[in-house]
């Protein structure tokens, strides 16, 4: 019994999981979203707005982990923002809970197996570059995978993708041109950067920054990699958007605190929703 195990997927692995939990959430409601938001540490409030909305706590959703850090709230919104149907994780989970790279990548398998073709994930974010102000936002052009995991270490499931994925286009390109035109429209100032993922929780050191700066970081943050990872593993599109939140350590001649994160989240909601409201329809054409 053991020897069959190993040579065919288990019975109730990864993507059987993956299937449930998608098959769960499908029968909560009848909207059919092809667009995902993963609203990070004090930008879940967008989800808050949703037309039609179904919200569904993470614990109830079968095998979903469940979000343990402040701000945030810790469950799924299914929605329209106008006439486009969405669903949005206010808040996720992250390596430094204690979960796994493979746990803390799971509800985009779920997304994947919802039919998602496309997500928009955002994250507060400690600001390296010295041109990136206190509460800038930054479309992700790439990142740097430090966290020493990856979630897609172990067998893989060819019905998820393929054994070695691209990465080339992380950061779908159309999409960050699209981001960044509508800012512009708006009057919204937009930076473009490269994002650096470190385990956490406790933050970098100044001389741990000072060697992100050196190998091209323009952010550092300790969410969102391992979810770009799976979904580009499975043919999902992403735009990644950081919320600088605090400047890193050794920048400025001060000590961080989680609060300021969520207050700064907080003073620039307004713009950051502007701006997913503007780009939403954008990428619906894309995928429809």
């Amino acid at each position: 019994m053991t020897s069959s195990r190993l040579k065919s997927p288990a019975r109730n692995g990864e993507f059987e999981r993956a299937d449930r939990a998608a098959k769960f959430i499908l029968s909560k409601t009848k909207l059919r979203p092809k667009i995902a938001l993963v609203l990070g540490s004090g930008l879940g409030a967008f989800a808050d707005d949703l037309d039609q909305s179904v919200w569904i706590p993470y614990e109830k959703i079968p095998g979903f982990p469940r979000s343990t850090a402040v701000g945030h709230a810790g469950r799924l919104v299914i929605g329209k923002v106008g006439s486009l149907p969405v669903a949005a994780m206010q808040g996720r989970v992250h390596f430094y809970e204690g979960y796994s790279a493979k746990e803390s990548a799971f509800p985009m398998r779920v997304f994947g197996r919802l039919g998602i073709r496309a997500a928009i994930l955002t994250n507060a974010a400690g600001g390296i570059n010295l041109d990136f102000n206190q509460g800038a936002l930054v479309v992700i052009r790439d990142h740097i995978n430090l966290q020493g995991a990856n979630p897609l270490v172990g067998p893989n499931d060819e019905r998820f993708g393929p054994r070695f994925p691209d990465m080339t286009q992380a950061y779908w390109k159309p999409y960050r041109e699209v981001a960044l035109a509508e800012a512009k429209r708006l009057g919204v100032e937009v930076h473009e950067g490269v994002y650096a993922a470190l385990s956490g929780p406790s933050y970098e050191s100044p001389a741990e920054i000072r060697y992100l700066r050196t190998i091209g970081a323009d952010l550092v943050g300790m969410s969102t990699v391992p979810e770009v990872i799976v979904a580009r593993h499975m043919g999902i599109r992403v735009l990644g958007i950081s919320c600088v939140t605090n400047m890193a350590a050794g920048i400025l001649d001060k000590v961080l605190d989680h609060a300021e994160v969520m207050e700064t989240g907080e003073r620039v909601k307004t713009q950051f929703v502007a701006l997913l409201r503007a780009v939403l329809p954008r990428i619906a054409a894309d995928v429809h």
